[in-house]
């Protein structure tokens, strides 16, 4: 079959299901639930395991990496197989990178029920040949018992206890205070303010002499004037007042008598 008509095929499954929203224990790839290996074919020839390893690191960790190369050369067929960490990964790569293309190229990704390694050990360099026994997953470095005692005891931080945190906050507040004692001493010593002199004023001799002697006479002859003319006028008012109280007494007698002859 032609790889492109693959290509297709497992392209238009993800869409039925994708479509029938079939669940994980229905789907066609628990059929390949038992193993981690994928198959990846139609990549450019100039693609090396760390090209790949940096594609298909994306859906995650990649444990191991068998790039098929012609024997005599030494060029890269333009398939491979890889194997990951976690067998869910492959669902993810084969959804997801199956029918993509690289530099131009349509790739096809699929399951691979049962891998078998390659038997050619004899012709395989010792590069390829440790890769293929040892895998490509970073490893941890194993440590005595002993050692990783001591790394975690130098890891994790020891708590202070609270009286040294109250004494180092009374050591700072008494090298503080002493600071401000030698500042203080430092400083030269302020000189006394100085004292506010009050001008005094002088004394007018000529007002004084003005005070002495009184008013001049014309403003007396003004104010005797003011005085008379203020007099005549309370008197004229008086005078008003007086004829008007016996004009009322005149008007309520001759009411009186009126009021008796029309009586008789």
């Amino acid at each position: 079959m032609n790889p492109l008509t693959k290509v297709k095929l497992i392209n238009e499954l993800n869409e039925r299901e994708a479509d029938l929203g079939v669940s994980e224990s229905v789907s066609w790839h628990t059929e390949y639930r038992d193993s981690a290996w994928v198959f990846v074919g139609g990549f450019p020839y100039e693609l090396t395991e760390g090209d790949l390893i940096c594609v298909f690191s994306q859906y995650g960790e990649i444990v191991n990496i068998n790039l098929v190369r012609d024997k005599k050369t030494g060029k890269s067929k333009g398939f491979c197989f890889i194997c990951y960490e976690d067998q869910r990964s492959t669902i993810l790569a084969v959804d997801n990178f199956n029918g993509i293309k690289i530099k131009g190229r349509t790739i096809r990704v699929d399951h691979v029920k049962d891998y078998r390694p390659p038997k050619d050990t004899e012709s395989i360099d010792d590069i390829t040949k440790r890769l293929r026994d040892e895998g490509c997953a970073p490893k941890v470095p194993e440590s005595s018992s002993s050692s990783s005692d001591e790394d975690e005891q130098l890891v994790v931080p020891m708590k202070k206890p609270k009286k040294d945190k109250k004494e180092k906050k009374k050591k700072k507040k008494e090298k503080k205070e002493k600071k401000k004692e030698r500042e203080r001493r430092s400083q030269p010593s302020s000189p006394p303010p100085a004292a506010i002199r009050v001008k005094e004023e002088k004394e007018d001799a000529a007002y004084n002499k003005y005070i002495q002697r009184g008013t001049p006479p014309g403003e007396q002859e003004n104010g005797q004037r003011a005085g008379d003319s203020q007099r005549k006028e309370t008197d004229r008012e008086q005078d008003r007042s007086r004829n008007r109280e016996g004009d009322r007494r005149r008007q309520t007698d001759g009411d009186s008598g009126r009021r008796d002859t029309d009586r008789c």
